[in-house]
């Protein structure tokens, strides 16, 4: 079968790139680099053809609001229209778990106008739905930084390894389509001041986490039900710890 992965060199997108090459499947790593270009739509026709299924990983290279808007509109008409050309029979894409309540931040404003495209398509598609990745904590932390103090939401999280999120995604690319939202998660449900806190002792960085109910996410602010999933999601096998162990996790 040949799968086309928008997004296909990224830290998702290489992951489940191999996978399904391991798995026996034609994979083209789409990409800009690769002469595949969403936004300006070089090379889009050419890669669609023959395609069974679109995975899309893509992100926006700016998260200002309007940039960010513009780029998952733009990126996903072109891409839609391309498949819908070459009669691809399965569309599937990464976003995130909380969307739908997230509408106060730009970002996520731009993933549901993504998704909203996706449903209107008339392609099957299957909308994956994955909680925060470990990898992405000490932006997190950044993002909240104060001097010696990092300010974040204490809302709860479930928080994912890349790696558990690759082998989810291959296996829905792999599948048939759902016509709706599955949603994937960490094994482990915790505050994300709480677990940044771990990862900056666990790295040795001696700021202090403060939990602050009013400390934004991508510019909204998070009640405790905000970034976690419903019932039945599939889970990963990886905690912080088993994370945090592996050679290739941040030290």
């Amino acid at each position: 079968m040949k799968i086309v992965v928008i997004g296909g060199s990224g830290l998702i997108g290489s992951k489940v790139v191999n996978k399904l090459r391991e798995a026996g499947h034609e994979v083209v790593a789409a990409s800009p680099a690769s002469g595949v270009n969403t936004i300006t739509g070089d090379g889009l026709d050419a890669a669609m053809a023959g395609t069974q299924v679109v995975l899309d990983v893509a992100n926006s290279p700016s998260f200002e609001d309007k940039a960010v808007l513009e780029f998952f509109q733009t990126s996903g008409r072109n891409l839609l229209a391309a498949e819908s050309k070459a009669g691809v029979k399965h569309h599937v894409a990464l976003s995130v778990v909380g969307t739908d309540r997230l509408s106060e931040s730009g970002y996520f404003r731009a993933k549901i106008a993504q998704e909203a495209l996706i449903r209107d398509s008339g392609i099957p598609y299957t909308i994956v739905h994955s909680t925060q990745f470990f990898e992405f904590l000490g932006s997190i932390a950044q993002s909240g930084a104060d001097g010696d103090s990092v300010h974040l939401s204490p809302a709860f999280v479930q928080p994912i390894a890349s790696d558990d999120v690759a082998a989810a995604v291959a296996d829905y690319t792999l599948g048939q389509p759902r016509n709706g939202v599955v949603e994937i998660a960490g094994p482990e449900r915790v505050r994300l001041s709480d677990l940044v806190a771990r990862y900056l002792k666990a790295t040795n960085d001696k700021r202090t986490v403060v939990p602050d109910v009013h400390a934004r996410y991508f510019g909204a602010e998070l009640k405790d039900d905000t970034l976690v999933p419903g019932p039945n999601p599939r889970i990963g096998a990886l905690d912080f710890e088993a994370w945090f162990a592996l050679p290739k996790a941040p030290r």
